[in-house]
């Protein structure tokens, strides 16, 4: 089972992130979090990188649904989505699969639960 779902897009990241936020927004998901890991890490460590966009994505309606039924599941939310450029100048955009980072958590429902979230996140993906 992989973890995630990808896809790659012809342009540079700075250009493409707000596609990916309008797409996710179409699916019911806000970004609470953004994360520049570029930034992060040459600040950090002085370690050079190229551009690398960590969304903290969250459909409050499936988040409250999948609190629930599993009320310490926030130790996993939000559902992250990554920017990544590559070396051809064209960015992957990279969504976790719930169904995968959920499935230590021994709770049918938020096995069922976490295959809407999944199904979310696929359409916006499959909308860039």
């Amino acid at each position: 089972m992989s973890y995630c779902r990808s896809v790659v897009l012809e342009g540079q990241l700075p250009l493409l992130k707000e596609k990916v936020r309008d797409a996710l927004k179409g699916q019911g998901f806000g970004v609470l979090t953004e994360i520049d890991m570029q930034a992060t890490l040459k600040a950090k460590l002085g370690h050079e990188m190229g551009a690398y966009l960590i969304l903290g994505a969250c459909n409050p309606e499936l988040a409250k649904g999948a609190l629930a039924v599993e009320p310490r599941i926030g130790l996993m939310l939000p559902c992250n989505v990554i920017l990544r450029e590559l070396d051809d100048g064209r960015t992957e955009v990279s969504a976790v699969d719930p169904v995968a980072s959920m499935a230590g958590v021994d709770n049918d429902e938020l096995k069922q639960h976490a295959a809407l979230v999944r199904d979310r996140l696929n359409l916006a993906l499959d909308a860039l």
